[in-house]
């Protein structure tokens, strides 16, 4: 798609009062990123996407205990076999124009191990997990969907607290576009491609005792 376009570009006659027109905008963007950055503080969930802002309002009660019970099971086995780090909501992912706090993030060792205890801005994860709500699910199925892909995440979750499923993408890197793996229900269990011998029942995202024997399968 992206080499359509540069070649449908390069073939207009005004091409050069495009790509002159484009810079400006995109300068202009850059200014507000800075600005954002300046503005944002510890206790404030945001993102910019495109030139904007993008405030988080609360979510409800299933998507913060499917989001820690998929956290607390990534971040215990990720930690006891060191296999590099997870981060849940507040780790920003600067990108080429954008930056995100995904719900869950999770980086192979060699990558993590270049991180400081200031380190802000973090490059694109192996794996992302977001928990979808109506006020994200377009953002999590469009511009994230493609943005994650075009910069390298190996590995994306869908993680839907409605229906209690999972939806598994894998990079496909001679497009940098994401195929699906499987749409992932209660009675499954769902293997991480990018976390060695990571593999959960997908009912342990969503029910508490089912968590707990998944954590302890996952710690032998």
């Amino acid at each position: 798609m992206t080499d359509e376009l540069v070649a449908e570009l390069f073939d207009a006659p005004d091409a050069q009062l495009i790509i002159n027109r484009v810079q400006s905008m995109l300068n202009d963007e850059k200014r507000r990123r800075q600005e954002f950055y300046d503005w944002l503080t510890d206790d404030v969930k945001a993102e910019f996407i495109n030139g904007e802002v993008i405030l988080h309002s609360p979510v409800k009660r299933r998507h913060l205990r499917a989001s820690g019970r998929l956290y607390t099971l990534l971040r215990i086995y990720v930690e006891n076999n060191d296999l590099g780090e997870v981060d849940v909501e507040k780790a920003m992912i600067t990108l080429t124009r954008n930056d995100y706090e995904p719900d869950i993030c999770f980086w192979r060792k060699e990558i993590s191990d270049t991180f400081s205890d200031d380190t802000m801005q973090h490059p694109a994860p192996d794996l992302v997990v977001e928990i979808l709500s109506k006020a994200t699910a377009k953002r999590d199925r469009g511009i994230k969907f493609e943005d994650y892909a075009a910069h390298g995440v190996r590995e994306y979750w869908l993680v839907d607290p409605t229906r209690q499923t999972v939806e598994q993408f894998r990079l496909d890197e001679e497009f940098m576009a994401f195929d699906a793996v499987g749409n992932f229900h209660l009675n499954d269990a769902i293997t991480a491609l990018t976390i060695p011998g990571f593999t959960i029942p997908v009912r342990s995202i969503f029910e508490t005792q089912a968590n707990r024997d998944a954590l302890r399968a996952l710690l032998g």
